[in-house]
Protein backbone atom coordinates (compact mmCIF):
# COMPACT_ATOMS: atom_id res chain seq x y z
CA UNK A 1 0.00 0.00 0.00
CA UNK A 2 1.46 3.22 -0.96
CA UNK A 3 2.40 5.81 1.98
CA UNK A 4 -0.04 8.37 0.84
CA UNK A 5 -3.35 5.83 0.68
CA UNK A 6 -1.94 4.96 4.40
CA UNK A 7 -1.51 8.15 5.52
CA UNK A 8 -5.42 8.61 3.82
CA UNK A 9 -6.57 5.53 5.45
CA UNK A 10 -5.05 6.51 8.85
CA UNK A 11 -6.56 10.16 8.95
CA UNK A 12 -9.93 7.99 7.74
CA UNK A 13 -10.27 6.08 10.38
CA UNK A 14 -8.85 8.33 13.24
CA UNK A 15 -12.06 10.92 11.94
CA UNK A 16 -14.49 8.21 12.36
CA UNK A 17 -13.26 7.33 15.77
CA UNK A 18 -13.69 11.17 16.68
CA UNK A 19 -16.63 11.80 15.77
CA UNK A 20 -18.20 9.00 17.19
CA UNK A 21 -16.88 8.99 20.63
CA UNK A 22 -17.66 12.54 20.22
CA UNK A 23 -21.27 11.74 18.76
CA UNK A 24 -22.22 9.12 21.83
CA UNK A 25 -20.73 11.53 24.11
CA UNK A 26 -23.48 14.37 22.58
CA UNK A 27 -26.41 11.84 22.36
CA UNK A 28 -26.11 10.70 25.62
CA UNK A 29 -25.87 13.98 26.99
CA UNK A 30 -28.84 14.93 25.26
CA UNK A 31 -31.22 12.01 25.87
CA UNK A 32 -30.56 13.39 29.83
CA UNK A 33 -30.42 17.18 29.14
CA UNK A 34 -34.28 17.30 26.72
CA UNK A 35 -36.39 15.48 29.24
CA UNK A 36 -34.70 16.25 32.58
CA UNK A 37 -32.72 19.32 31.97
CA UNK A 38 -34.79 21.92 29.66
CA UNK A 39 -38.59 21.42 31.59
CA UNK A 40 -36.60 22.65 34.58
CA UNK A 41 -34.31 25.71 33.41
CA UNK A 42 -35.37 26.34 29.79
CA UNK A 43 -32.89 24.80 26.46
CA UNK A 44 -30.50 28.15 26.87
CA UNK A 45 -29.59 27.38 30.07
CA UNK A 46 -29.28 23.71 29.66
CA UNK A 47 -27.31 23.91 26.43
CA UNK A 48 -25.22 26.34 27.87
CA UNK A 49 -24.31 23.94 31.41
CA UNK A 50 -23.78 21.00 28.60
CA UNK A 51 -21.17 22.51 27.00
CA UNK A 52 -18.30 22.10 29.86
CA UNK A 53 -19.05 18.53 29.54
CA UNK A 54 -19.20 18.17 25.90
CA UNK A 55 -15.73 19.95 25.92
CA UNK A 56 -14.51 17.54 28.14
CA UNK A 57 -15.64 14.81 25.52
CA UNK A 58 -13.59 16.28 23.01
CA UNK A 59 -10.54 17.12 25.07
CA UNK A 60 -10.53 13.54 26.02
CA UNK A 61 -11.77 11.83 22.43
CA UNK A 62 -9.22 14.32 20.91
CA UNK A 63 -6.32 13.50 23.11
CA UNK A 64 -7.45 9.68 22.80
CA UNK A 65 -6.95 9.67 18.67
CA UNK A 66 -3.43 11.47 18.45
CA UNK A 67 -2.54 8.79 20.78
CA UNK A 68 -3.61 6.23 18.87
CA UNK A 69 -3.12 7.47 15.47
CA UNK A 70 -1.03 10.90 16.16
CA UNK A 71 2.34 8.81 15.32
CA UNK A 72 1.08 7.89 11.89
CA UNK A 73 -0.53 11.17 10.92
CA UNK A 74 1.15 14.33 10.19
CA UNK A 75 0.28 18.19 11.21
CA UNK A 76 -1.95 18.52 7.64
CA UNK A 77 -3.64 15.11 8.67
CA UNK A 78 -4.61 15.32 11.74
CA UNK A 79 -6.40 18.98 10.60
CA UNK A 80 -8.24 16.60 8.17
CA UNK A 81 -9.22 14.40 11.29
CA UNK A 82 -10.76 17.43 12.75
CA UNK A 83 -12.34 18.88 9.31
CA UNK A 84 -13.98 15.08 8.41
CA UNK A 85 -15.21 14.57 11.85
CA UNK A 86 -16.72 17.98 12.25
CA UNK A 87 -18.61 17.00 8.59
CA UNK A 88 -19.93 13.74 9.91
CA UNK A 89 -20.97 15.81 13.14
CA UNK A 90 -23.24 18.19 11.29
CA UNK A 91 -24.55 15.89 8.99
CA UNK A 92 -25.57 13.60 11.71
CA UNK A 93 -27.05 16.59 13.56
CA UNK A 94 -28.87 17.40 10.79
CA UNK A 95 -30.09 14.32 10.06
CA UNK A 96 -30.88 13.32 13.67
CA UNK A 97 -33.21 16.62 13.28
CA UNK A 98 -35.04 16.30 10.46
CA UNK A 99 -35.84 12.71 11.24
CA UNK A 100 -36.40 12.83 15.23
CA UNK A 101 -37.84 16.14 15.36
CA UNK A 102 -39.80 16.19 11.75
CA UNK A 103 -38.15 19.85 10.87
CA UNK A 104 -36.46 20.84 7.99
CA UNK A 105 -32.93 22.12 8.05
CA UNK A 106 -33.72 25.62 7.72
CA UNK A 107 -36.34 25.59 10.28
CA UNK A 108 -34.04 23.75 13.04
CA UNK A 109 -31.09 26.19 11.98
CA UNK A 110 -33.45 29.37 12.74
CA UNK A 111 -35.15 27.44 15.87
CA UNK A 112 -31.24 27.45 17.75
CA UNK A 113 -30.82 30.23 20.43
CA UNK A 114 -28.68 33.29 19.63
CA UNK A 115 -26.76 32.66 23.14
CA UNK A 116 -26.45 28.93 23.24
CA UNK A 117 -26.37 28.52 19.39
CA UNK A 118 -23.64 31.13 19.41
CA UNK A 119 -21.27 29.04 21.93
CA UNK A 120 -22.20 25.72 20.06
CA UNK A 121 -20.70 27.20 16.49
CA UNK A 122 -17.60 28.07 18.81
CA UNK A 123 -17.62 24.48 19.96
CA UNK A 124 -18.23 22.98 16.38
CA UNK A 125 -14.71 25.09 15.61
CA UNK A 126 -12.79 23.74 18.62
CA UNK A 127 -14.50 20.62 18.00
CA UNK A 128 -12.47 20.65 14.33
CA UNK A 129 -9.31 22.07 15.72
CA UNK A 130 -8.72 20.13 18.90
CA UNK A 131 -7.15 16.82 17.19
CA UNK A 132 -4.55 19.10 16.15
CA UNK A 133 -4.07 21.27 18.80
CA UNK A 134 -3.82 18.00 20.97
CA UNK A 135 -0.80 17.23 18.38
CA UNK A 136 1.03 20.51 19.32
CA UNK A 137 0.41 20.13 22.96
CA UNK A 138 1.93 16.82 22.63
CA UNK A 139 5.00 17.15 19.99
CA UNK A 140 5.25 20.15 21.92
CA UNK A 141 6.41 18.42 25.92
CA UNK A 142 8.13 15.67 23.84
CA UNK A 143 10.46 18.59 22.45
CA UNK A 144 11.04 20.33 25.67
Amino acid sequence: MPLNTFSQSKTLHAALVYFAFVFAAGFLMGSIRVPFVVPRIGARYAELAEMPLMFMAIYFASRFVFRKYGQTIDSAGLIGVGVIALLLLVGAELLLAVLLAGRGIGEYISSRDPVSGSVYLVMLVVFAAMPWLQARRQRTQLER
